[in-house]
């Protein structure tokens, strides 16, 4: 999985942090702490973990995932990462 959406909400910015969805890598979410949630009204799940956006951008730094882009959507903030694959074609 070489790219990742994390994202917090700006009055959140201490956590709870979303750090990925149903397909995620469930070794990466174990690392991070992170558990699978549906919300109410979702037809989808995704992960979250109770630690605000800057230590999951440090965990997620020490398995070699840089950041892309950072935007703000509305009152949400929005991390791409990306890590570098090692397969050769």
């Amino acid at each position: 999985m070489p790219y990742m959406l994390i994202s917090t909400q700006i009055r959140l910015e201490t956590g709870p942090t979303m750090v990925g969805d149903e397909f995620s890598d469930a070794n990466i979410m174990s690392y991070l702490g992170a558990r699978k949630t549906l919300m109410l009204g979702n037809n989808f799940s995704e992960y979250h973990v109770d630690e605000p956006a800057r230590i999951v951008l440090d965990k997620l730094e020490k398995l070699g995932y840089r950041v892309v882009s950072m935007t703000g959507v509305g009152q949400t903030l929005v991390w791409c990462l990306h890590k570098e694959s090692s397969v050769l074609l």
